[in-house]
């Protein structure tokens, strides 16, 4: 039978961190001051293991019971494990980096196993494309469905690979002043991003048939946008898939998150879960703390990891954030949102690759309904199986699916706990053209999340699951910036340079940057003998 409550308990807890040693972090110095790091998700976790091997003295707050905010794996009753969010690892060259930054090796942390194909792409009118990272391979799976364009999947992937190249510093470089938008490294990559293209128009040059392009768009999803309205530089994302491999963790993505948090308790920081911060405090118009159970703790610094309008709405009083008020949120841009199944299925799948994705017949409507908040009729849906890969994610005999698909957000104004059981059953529906057509009599485990659920229980403004959208009115200079005020900083999809996890990393070591230097300036600026403002009474956390 299946679940009755559907909940998903806490993920098991972290292992204690293994001792090792290696090269000090190339960042400004910190000297013992204080800060405070609202969220343990992937971008708090990464910003406290720099700051704190920088010789901060950091403190996480985490409203949950585990590290990792939706990049965690759950355990459900039965034995099913389940990524709750990200189901796989792109381009870890960055995470590397940082823990080798922190004295570290990921690699002895976490077993990332590379897959091949990379997943299954199936296009409900016909075809498919098992896409591989050999690229001769995939260049002949391609032909299988359009001869022609075989020829230029070598081309595509040369013009990206210089395109990647020409945009990795902007990645790199934080957007604070807007002469930062004329940058030598932006005037340089500016003729191949073809700001006024989307990535559908510059896939136009390499591929006539729209399945081809699809295979190598639907990545946009990733940012919760339509590959007929995101710019063209996106497409990167499936060059990184190709040229950089998707990984899965064994264990789940989550193994990920764990492995930082030992890292980061190895180099002192202090990780308290179940502490919801009510605001951040601020003397003199700069944030001096943090109040959290009705307590208020002194800090230098403040960074927050959390799904930014909600955060920014909930944590920092209007008046501290003059560009990003109440107004311009509500009228903000914001991407998609998801539908979630997680089913524990006693019995096998066939055949099932580890990703798959059903494309709907008509995808750019499919796109276009989600776009203008319309529930699309014929979804299209992407499942994972890891245990294709992994057996750990489910008990022997048994199996694990995560199925999700992309619905508009909250404001679509659907009543999804009147719609969502119908929904459900829709998408059970459509797995069976995947070949799962008996599977529903084999449920022993069920979760579903809607919209309303990723806003009520997991914070996320208005479901948008991917965050502000990633147009030009709100990329670079133009999205809310990593140091967001005096003393605040900010981390995640919300914030420079973007949403998905390799950029989530790039964007912690863009803001712990920026803190330790602004931490470095006020240690070497004259002290002044009186304040502007009487100070707020904040004591002092704990040590």
């Amino acid at each position: 039978m299946k679940n009755p409550d559907g909940e998903f308990p806490l993920s098991t807890p972290r292992e204690p961190a293994a001792s090792r040693t290696g090269s000090p972090i190339k960042l400004e110095d910190a000297s013992g001051e204080r800060v405070a790091v609202i969220g343990a998700g992937p971008g708090g976790l990464a910003s406290a293991m720099m700051l704190a091997r920088a010789g901060a003295k950091v403190t996480i707050f985490e409203r949950d019971g585990a590290v990792g905010g939706r990049t965690k794996t759950v355990t459900a009753p039965g034995g099913y494990k389940f990524d709750l969010g990200p189901t796989f690892f792109l381009y870890p060259r960055i995470l590397r980096e940082i823990f080798e930054a922190c004295g570290e090796d990921l690699d002895e942390h976490v077993v990332m196993k590379k897959l091949d194909p990379q997943y299954h792409v199936v296009f409900e009118g016909g075809g498919d494309v098992r896409a591989t990272p050999d690229i001769k391979r995939l260049a002949e799976e391609i032909a299988k469905i359009a001869p022609a364009d075989a020829a230029n999947v070598e081309r595509f992937f040369s013009d990206n690979r210089k395109k990647l190249n020409l945009f990795r510093p902007i990645l790199e470089q934080s957007f604070g002043k807007p002469t930062d938008v004329m940058s030598p490294a932006m005037l340089q990559a500016l003729p191949m991003m073809r700001p006024l293209s989307t990535v559908d128009s510059d896939l136009r040059k390499y591929f006539a048939d729209p399945r081809v392009r699809l295979t190598f768009s639907f990545q946009t999803k990733y940012l919760g946008m339509s590959p007929f309205q995101c710019p063209s530089l996106f497409t990167i994302l499936s060059f990184l898939e190709y040229e950089h491999g998707v990984f899965h963790p064994m264990g789940g993505c989550g193994e990920v998150s764990n492995a930082m948090a030992r890292v980061a308790e190895k180099l002192g920081v202090d990780i308290r879960l179940n502490q919801q911060v009510d605001q951040v405090l601020y003397e003199n118009d700069k944030a001096a703390g943090i109040e959290v159970g009705g307590k208020r703790e002194a800090f230098d610094a403040v960074v927050i990891n959390g799904d930014f309008a909600h955060a920014a709405r909930r944590l920092i009083p209007e008046k501290y954030r003059p560009r990003w008020k109440n107004a311009k949120l509500d009228k903000a841009r914001i991407s998609c949102s998801t539908f979630m199944i997680y089913l524990g299925i006693e019995g096998g799948v066939g055949d099932l690759e580890h990703h798959t994705i059903l494309l709907s017949k008509d995808y750019e409507r499919n796109i276009r309904d989600i776009s203008e908040c319309r529930i699309p009729e014929d979804p299209s849906l992407y499942v994972q199986h890891a245990g294709h890969t992994d057996p750990s994610m489910a008990p022997e005999g048994h199996t694990s699916l995560y199925v999700l698909v992309p619905v508009p957000n909250l404001r679509s104004k659907t009543d999804w706990k009147t719609f969502g059981p119908k929904f459900r059953d829709m998408i059970m529906k459509r797995l069976e053209k995947l070949g799962l057509t008996d599977i529903e009599s084999r449920i022993r485990y069920e979760r579903v999340i809607t919209p309303a659920d990723w806003e009520g229980e997991f914070a996320i403004n208005e479901a948008a699951t991917f965050n502000l959208s990633h147009d030009l009115g709100q990329m670079l200079y133009f999205r809310p910036h990593n140091r967001f005020g005096r003393g605040v900083y900010l981390v995640g999809g919300g914030t420079h340079p973007g949403s998905g996890l390799p950029v989530i990393y790039e964007g912690a070591r863009i803001t712990a940057k920026l803190l330790l230097e602004d931490l470095a300036a006020k240690r070497k600026a004259p002290r002044r003998f009186f304040s502007r403002k009487p100070a707020i009474a904040i004591p002092q956390p704990q040590t």
